[in-house]
C-alpha cells in the first residue's frame, strides 16, 4: 500500500502543503480534527499524521500537545510551512464582486487589514480549504474564499489576490507522529514532557540536568495536566538524540526528579523558518 499521510482540514489546506514538503506527493488522508489524525495512525488506517504544532503569529497549537500526551505515538519529524493566504472565487468574478468572504477564524484574522479595504462582511466556517469547496459546491457568486492557492487549483477557483496576509510573518510548524520511532539523524531534536513535585525550585533542579550537561534547551511550554486542577506538565525540546550520551545520561537524572517523564520522540531537525518571498 503506498504511503498514506492523515492531516487535519480538508484538501488543498494548508496542512496538505506541509505534508507535500516534508513527505512529497503521497497518499493523503484528510480529517476534519486533530483527534482524528492520531486516531487514524494509531488505528492503522494512516502510517503517519501530520499535525501543527505552533504558529509564528497565534502560538502553540495547545490542543496537539495535550493529543500527544494522550496517544502512544512518536514524533518522527517536523516541517516548517510559510502560509500565505489567496483570495478565490468563482471563474468570472471580479474583486469588486466580491462582498462575502468565507474562511477559518483565524486566516480572516491574518488577512484583516485586506479585507477591511475590500470592505466584504466576513463568515468564518472551519477549514480555508472548506471555504473554497463550499464556494464551489454551491457556486456561491460574489463570494469568495480565503485559501492556499493549491485549494484553487484543486476546486476550480480563480484566485484575485494572493499574498494577503497582513504580516509576512507567518509561519506554521507541524511535527509527524508515527507508531514507531523515528532512524536517528546527523542533527536531532527531542521533544519530552515531564511533571514535578509541587515544591520550590522543582522545575529549576529538573532544567539544571539539562544545562549542567550543556543540552541546550530550545522549548519550554506549560500545559494543564487535566489529571487534577492547578497541576501541570512541561513540555520541552531540546537539541540532541536520546542515544547521545550527555542527553541519556540527563534523562536518567530526570527520573529521579520527577513525578512523570516522557519521551515523545527524537527526530531529524529541521530548519524553523525560510525567508519570506520578496
Amino acid at each position: 500500500m503506498e504511503r498514506r499521510v492523515a492531516f487535519q482540514g480538508e484538501r488543498g489546506a494548508n496542512s496538505e502543503d506541509a505534508v507535500v514538503k516534508l513527505f512529497g506527493e503521497v497518499e493523503v488522508q484528510p480529517c476534519r480534527t486533530l483527534r482524528e489524525v492520531f486516531a487514524a495512525v494509531v488505528g492503522g488506517e494512516a502510517a503517519e499524521g501530520l499535525v501543527p504544532v505552533e504558529n509564528s503569529r497565534a502560538g502553540s497549537i495547545h490542543e496537539t500537545y495535550d493529543l500527544l500526551l494522550e496517544h502512544p505515538l512518536h514524533i518522527t519529524g517536523e516541517v516548517t510551512l510559510r502560509v500565505s493566504h489567496c483570495l478565490q472565487a468563482l471563474p468570472g468574478q471580479r474583486l469588486e464582486d466580491v462582498r462575502v468572504v468565507y474562511s477559518h477564524p483565524q486566516a480572516l484574522a491574518q488577512c484583516d487589514d485586506f479585507l477591511r479595504r475590500l470592505g466584504a462582511d466576513k463568515v468564518a466556517v472551519y477549514d480555508t480549504a472548506g471555504s473554497a469547496r463550499m464556494v464551489r459546491e454551491q457556486g456561491l457568486r460574489g463570494a469568495a474564499a480565503i485559501a492556499s492557492r493549491r485549494a484553487a487549483s484543486l476546486y476550480g477557483l480563480e484566485v484575485l489576490a494572493e499574498g494577503i496576509e497582513s504580516s509576512a510573518d507567518n509561519y506554521t510548524r507541524f511535527y509527524a507522529v508515527a507508531p514507531q520511532p523515528a532512524e536517528r539523524a546527523a542533527l536531532s531534536r527531542t521533544a519530552l514532557v515531564l511533571a514535578t513535585q509541587d515544591r520550590p525550585g522543582a522545575l529549576f533542579w529538573c532544567l539544571g540536568a539539562l544545562a549542567y550537561r550543556q543540552v541546550n534547551l530550545s522549548k519550554l511550554e506549560s500545559r494543564p495536566s487535566r489529571r487534577q486542577p492547578w497541576e501541570y506538565v512541561f513540555y520541552l525540546e531540546v537539541e540532541g538524540h536520546l542515544d547521545e550520551d550527555p542527553l541519556r545520561e540527563a534523562l536518567a537524572e530526570l527520573q529521579t526528579k520527577t513525578t512523570m517523564l516522557r519521551v515523545l520522540g527524537s527526530f531529524p531537525a529541521a530548519a524553523r523558518m525560510e525567508s519570506a518571498p520578496a
